[in-house]
Parts: C-alpha cells; sequence; structure tokens
C-alpha cells in the first residue's frame, strides 16, 4: 500500500525535513521504542522480521505505523536497500496529517489491514 497521494510539502511545512538514508543502513531494529512512522518518498527498503525479508517497500510506502499507534515495541527492522528519502512523522505530526489530509489515516489504516491479512490466513 502506498501513499502516492500524499504531500510532501505539506510534510516539509510541519518542521520534519527528509531524511536521506544509505543503502544498508537500519532506520529501525526490532524491539526498539516505535516514536514514528515513516513515508517514502524515494528509493526502497526491506522489512526484516527475525532476520527474514517479509516485505519491500518504495515510494509512496509507509513503516514504523504500528509502533507509533500502539506505543509497543517494533515488530520488525527495517533497512534501507537502496539511498532512500523519508520523512519522518511523529505522532503530533501524524494527527496533524489526520486533521489535514483525511485519506492519510484511510491509507494508514489499509495498510495495516493488507498486513494483518498476509499474516492472518485466515482472512
Amino acid at each position: 500500500m502506498t501513499i502516492a497521494t500524499l504531500d510532501f510539502q505539506t510534510l516539509a511545512n510541519t518542521g520534519f525535513p527528509l531524511v536521506t538514508l544509505a543503502p544498508g543502513e537500519v532506520v529501525f531494529a526490532q524491539g526498539d521504542k516505535g516514536d514514528k512512522m515513516y513515508v517514502i518518498r524515494s528509493g526502497e527498503v526491506e522489512i526484516e522480521r527475525d532476520g527474514k525479508v517479509v516485505e519491500k517497500l518504495t515510494d509512496g510506502g509507509i513503516f514504523g505505523e504500528m509502533a507509533l499507534i500502539d506505543g509497543s515495541p517494533r515488530a520488525a527492522t527495517t533497512r534501507a536497500k537502496t539511498t532512500c528519502e523519508v520523512a519522518p512523522i511523529t505522532e503530533k505530526t501524524f494527527l496533524f496529517l489526520v486533521h489535514e489530509t483525511p485519506f492519510f489515516a484511510i491509507a494508514v489504516m489499509r495498510t495495516l489491514a493488507e498486513r494483518l491479512r498476509r499474516t492472518n490466513p485466515r482472512s
């Protein structure tokens, strides 16, 4: 699931500049505290769980949303596969985006539902 319509200028205006990641750079590790989620502006990241790649994301993809929403430790490790530009989104920015761009909340919920369905073989 991607958030292709997200206006990156809106993110920049909230005071959170884009972050550039080098290939192989770990954004966060499984078990870390989750205080941000990320939207990929460009590049590719891999989501690893217990050392196995479970998902690859590109432009417009989001990751880290579960820990931001429920405050639990990170469920997976995320690593840049290529040079990436990502927009870090704190809880304050998340609430701003939900208010200013309601589609953002729907896209996050759809991503969560899609990931849940993939992990639950009965859905």
